[in-house]
């Protein structure tokens, strides 16, 4: 498996595209199995996660056809039949993400055999959430040898439902599935995040009637048959958040485009606070750093959207690593989401983890070293510190990197960082 080397030190100057979200990028490909009829996806990432769903889907019976346009890339998917209603463990391990064709595969077809996604380095993340909601529908749902069986041969039925927790996968994955049930349904506490919003939009497109999405409650009044539509992906917030980082951490002057400044406000109102010049306009934001001027430490807690992202958590706790005085992160969502402070320790960060607190004393500078990349959120961290630290970082596992991020390094490259892909690291079999 490849792994990634950086020389730091060089400030970034020029310009950095933000692709399409791959959180809301996965969940319109498992919409594309509610009809018969192709769904174009344009502004679509190229990204390990994308591919690894595409093939899924195209076992359960689509046809995926991936273009580079003048525009930018689009993937075409088209399910005329659902030819088998197995999604596989060796298929649904590789993105915990696959386990969200269950919904569609019942409201399709009124039954499914769906892997559990088993466990995940970042916490527990249990499916109970997605699997209450889907019998509040209507389906009948049977747990064995680490499958979900689930069935409702005679469709699912509309339902008010109440999330005990404002999930983002649980808000989506029940989406996708009360689109086609009878009568309406109504869910309560839902998640607020823009992909959820990205989501309706696209079902609406399709023939949907989807209402109140980005609030705590939709409304969702079932129809019939969806049809075929043409959507495009938001801008990935986290992409853009990582990269605001990035150029705030070596210094210099880059301006992130095809972005959006409001998905992103909390985390760019921390910036500022912390001493980073930031200028908003629409479609992009200008991030500088005189590479001389040391930051200021600031506290943070993580939240659900709008508050400060979770998967933005580990990038900023980089920064902060050589920001002047001290900074408390307190991580609200994810239980096990810390794992990237022993490897920035390794490159001279001072971190201590007090339960869901991480307590960072900015040091004058980071060094250069081997570590390893423990997931996609924790990975982008150790680039991230590493165009700051003197000498070389080498990370390790970057396909974790993968998994979330086009051509990162290509990206960082154009603005100058010293950074190259190198192929004989750890393989996933390593991991």
């Amino acid at each position: 498996m490849d792994r990634i080397a950086i020389t730091g030190g060089a400030p970034l100057v020029g310009e950095i595209p933000i692709s399409g979200a791959k959180n809301s990028a996965i969940k319109l490909m498992a919409a594309s199995l509610l009809t018969d009829q192709p769904l174009r996806l344009t502004n679509m990432p190229r990204l390990a996660d994308t591919r690894f769903l595409g093939k899924l889907l195209q076992r359960l019976g689509a046809q995926v056809i991936e273009m580079q346009m003048a525009d930018g890339p689009e993937t075409v998917l088209h399910t005329p039949e659902i030819v088998s209603a197995l999604a596989p463990y060796d298929l649904v391990r590789q993105m915990r993400a696959s386990f969200n064709v269950l919904g569609p595969l019942i409201a399709r077809t009124g039954h499914a055999k769906v892997s559990l996604p088993g466990g995940c380095t970042i916490g527990a993340r249990p499916v109970d959430m997605h699997l209450k909601a889907l019998e509040a529908l209507g389906a009948v749902i049977d747990l064995h040898e680490g499958y979900v069986y689930a069935q409702a041969p005679r469709g699912l039925k509309g339902a008010t439902h109440r999330f005990p927790f404002p999930s983002v996968g649980a808000t989506e994955h029940t989406l996708l599935a009360a689109v086609l049930a009878e009568g309406e349904s109504v869910l309560e506490n839902c998640a607020c995040e823009p992909e959820i919003v990205d989501l309706a939009d696209c079902l609406n497109a399709m023939g949907a009637k989807v209402a109140g999405a980005g609030t705590p409650t939709i409304r969702v009044k079932g129809v019939a048959k969806l049809h075929g539509a043409t959507h495009a992906v938001v801008p990935d917030r986290i992409e853009t958040g990582a990269f605001a980082c990035a150029a705030a951490m070596a210094g210099g002057e880059v301006r992130l485009t095809k972005t959006r400044s409001d998905f992103v406000q909390t985390l760019l109102d921390k910036m500022i606070e912390a001493g980073v010049d930031v200028t908003t306009e629409p479609g992009s934001i200008l991030i500088r750093r005189d590479i001389g001027k040391r930051l200021v430490g600031v506290d943070l807690t993580t939240d659900p959207y709008p508050g400060f992202a979770t998967d933005l958590q580990a990038p900023f706790m980089a920064l902060m690593t050589t920001a002047k005085g001290d900074s408390v992160i307190r991580e609200t969502i994810f239980e096990n989401r810390f794992m990237h402070v022993p490897e920035l320790a390794r490159l001279g960060a001072d971190i201590k983890v007090h339960g869901g607190e991480a307590h960072v004393h900015g040091v004058e500078s980071l060094n250069g070293a081997q570590v390893m990349a423990t997931d996609l959120r924790a990975s982008v961290s150790l680039v991230i510190a590493g165009l700051a630290a003197k000498g070389e970082t080498v990370v390790n596992r970057v396909y974790h990197l993968d998994r979330g991020f086009e051509r990162l390094e290509e990206k960082l490259g154009a603005c100058g960082a010293n950074v190259r892909r190198e192929k004989g690291g750890e393989s996933e079999m390593d991991a």
